[in-house]
């Protein structure tokens, strides 16, 4: 996989407390190219990380690289164009981060992709199509990235599930089932990782004002709906996101794991 020359490198990185401090991490985050996939990257490169992005579209990641970088500057922040479901590619993509970052320390698998469908209308295809987005995709990039953090004996990985995992609704079982079997696989492997030094949690967000969910932020119906459902009665912003990813992946967690952080307005707790 060729280098792009898509790097940004600013002056001087903005100064955080040591509990923070991502300073010499290296970081990779998947779907990063807009979202919530991008404000954690931005997030994570702001409190001293280097950040490789990833997306499928280059053009997408160019222009992401360029907002991160500007919203952090001395950030050194990386485009990484691949399909997380091609396992050859994203075996290439790490080995890359490995052989020009020297290390892999911080792993976020933010991609994810919905169906919403009822069961009689759900082909097994598309169930399984979902399920190799979603988590497929995801335990793969968490067995690359175990290897060199074993070897290191450190080691932060993220996985971006939902409050769809522990609850659910109508006709979405197959994204329900997805991130309830991905928040299983965070404990999993937090008891599996753990004695190697390597802390595995989730962040599991809520109804967020992201481009995917474009057509209901703007419904007056979904609005009413929402400021009555949530203890804070709105959407969350992207960047409301970016704490949780830099607390998991910082010092500050270094005795939290198989933990799923919600992030969500108080949704799960409101009723």
């Amino acid at each position: 996989m060729e280098r792009a020359d898509n790097s940004r490198v600013n002056a001087a990185l903005p100064t955080t407390s040591p509990l923070f401090s991502l300073q010499g991490r290296v970081a990779l985050v998947t779907g990063a190219s807009r979202g919530l996939g991008l404000a954690m990257a931005t997030a994570l490169a702001a409190h001293g990380a280097e950040v490789w992005l990833n997306g499928r579209d280059a053009d997408s990641l160019r222009a992401a690289v360029a907002q991160a970088g500007d919203s952090a500057p001395g950030a050194r922040v990386h485009a990484l164009p691949f399909d997380v479901t091609d396992e050859a590619v994203a075996s290439e993509a790490v080995a890359r981060v490995l052989a020009e970052s020297g290390r892999l320390d911080i792993l976020v698998n933010n991609v994810g992709q919905r169906r919403r469908q009822p069961l009689d209308e759900l082909p097994a295809q598309a169930l399984r199509e979902l399920l190799e987005a979603n988590l497929v995709s995801a335990w793969h990039l968490c067995r690359e990235a175990a290897r060199p953090m074993r070897a290191q004996g450190f080691g932060r990985i993220i996985n971006v599930t939902s409050i769809a995992g522990p609850i659910a609704r109508s006709g979405d079982a197959a994204y329900t089932t997805s991130k309830g079997a991905l928040e299983a696989l965070t404990r999993a492997l937090a008891a599996e990782l753990g004695p190697h030094g390597i802390n595995v949690n989730a962040i599991a967000p809520g109804f967020f004002a992201t481009e995917a969910n474009a057509a209901m932020t703007g419904d007056a119906q979904t609005q009413a709906w929402l400021q009555q459902r949530t203890s804070l009665g709105r959407w969350g912003q992207t960047d409301e996101i970016a704490g949780a990813a830099v607390f998991l992946a910082s010092p500050a967690a270094s005795y939290v794991t198989g933990h799923t952080l919600v992030v969500d307005g108080g949704y799960l707790a409101h009723f």
